[in-house]
């Protein structure tokens, strides 16, 4: 057993729009490159590997975790494992390596998610009394129809609640890309490119005005395409390690504590700020101790909300922008957040936050410190 788990190198793809730029790779062509990409920096060879954990949405099953294991070279006693919490499915696929490390049962993990809007498959729900198939776009989320609402009107619902204005819900949407542009360079030590393709950055940011945004069509209420973050496409994949493991490694992470709970189904967008309190209550940590956040920006209303909600100070957020900017590959975007924040705690004794909201009212908070390691301990 482990008494704690750490991250020692994180990655991801590129964020490309849906039917853009990475429309022609299957799930596990996203995550397979990032997964090598890491391995190789932490130095551990792929037979050391116990486990691939791989969040996914909306694909079309099958474990894509297995296949993204042995497309990546993984010995075959690895099985991979695939789980589904909707947004939350990235993040939470490293919590679940974090418990399983801890437990004893693995030493290094291979976690993160992976999304294909593009290629996600029609749904389609059939009946036996020989009725014709009825097609769906997304699953139910609660078990009543009343209190399962679609997620646009779910935010603007909240955004009218706590008098968010559409006006800084695009101030807020607006900044998100001009940091995100600000941060290309900066940002391209994290991104692996996929095979076949030629992006080397996330191909969304884009100088946007707030005229613009005054433009976009309405999709619920003061919720336009503008302060949404579109669908996406991409992967994202951590290393998690044993302390043992972590000893050997020039760069490590510690995860402080985390926090996967439910909240009320009616406001989806609200239910990271139980688990933000409880992970920093669990850590000992208070918001103004922390020098990273990494929030998601499903819409820019539910990103204000829940910083503000949570009392974070919105100067640590999101500071080389936000899914508003990249896009939301929903299985992948929790794994987005933790490999930006591990690339953001680049000081000795920082930390930084991750959270995430999920359809049906789900919640996913993790907190990261940054470790000293001698790097002239022995390598692998």
């Amino acid at each position: 057993m482990s008494s704690s788990s750490y991250i020692v190198a994180a990655r991801r793809t590129p964020i490309a729009p849906r039917n853009g730029a990475l429309s022609a790779a299957e799930i596990h062509e996203l995550a397979a490159p990032v997964a090598k990409a890491v391995l190789n920096d932490a130095k551990i060879p792929a037979a050391e590997v116990d486990e691939f954990i791989l969040g996914n949405a909306i694909g079309g099953g099958g474990n894509p975790a297995r296949l993204a294991s042995l497309r990546a070279g993984l010995p075959n006693r690895v099985g991979g494992l695939t789980i589904d919490r909707q947004c939350c499915s990235g993040l939470d696929a490293i919590l679940v390596a974090d418990a399983v490390i801890k437990c004893g049962a693995a030493e290094i993990v291979l976690a993160g998610g992976a999304e294909s809007y593009s290629r996600r498959p029609i749904r389609s729900k059939t009946f036996n009394d020989g009725r014709a198939p009825v097609s769906y776009d997304r699953p139910p989320f609660t078990p009543w129809p009343r209190d399962d609402p679609e997620l646009p009107d779910a935010a603007d619902q909240v955004a009218e609640r706590l008098m968010i204005s559409k006006e800084r819900q695009d101030a807020w949407t607006v900044e998100s890309h001009r940091k995100a542009m600000d941060s290309r360079l900066g940002l391209r030590s994290e991104i692996v490119e996929v095979p076949g393709t030629s992006l080397e950055e996330d191909s969304y940011p884009r100088n946007l005005s707030m005229a613009t945004c005054r433009r976009a069509k309405t999709i619920s209420g003061n919720v336009t395409s503008a302060n949404t973050a579109p669908e996406a496409d991409g992967a994202a994949v951590c290393l998690v390690v044993s302390e043992n493991i972590a000893r050997n490694c020039t760069s490590a992470a510690i995860i402080l504590s985390s926090a996967m709970l439910g909240g009320d189904p009616k406001e989806p967008g609200l239910a990271p700020v139980a688990s933000i309190r409880h992970a920093l209550e669990l850590a000992g940590i208070a918001q103004g101790e922390l020098h990273s956040a990494e929030i998601m920006e499903a819409f820019a209303c539910q990103a204000i909300a829940c910083v503000t909600e949570s009392g974070l100070d919105e100067h640590i957020v999101n500071r080389r922008g936000g899914a508003l900017a990249r896009g939301h590959p929903i299985g992948a975007s929790g794994a987005i957040l933790a490999v930006r924040l591990f690339h953001e705690l680049n000081e000795p004794q920082s930390c930084g936050l991750a959270a995430i909201a999920a359809a049906g009212g789900l919640g996913t908070a993790m907190l990261l410190g940054s470790e000293r390691v001698d790097s002239s301990k022995k390598q692998y």
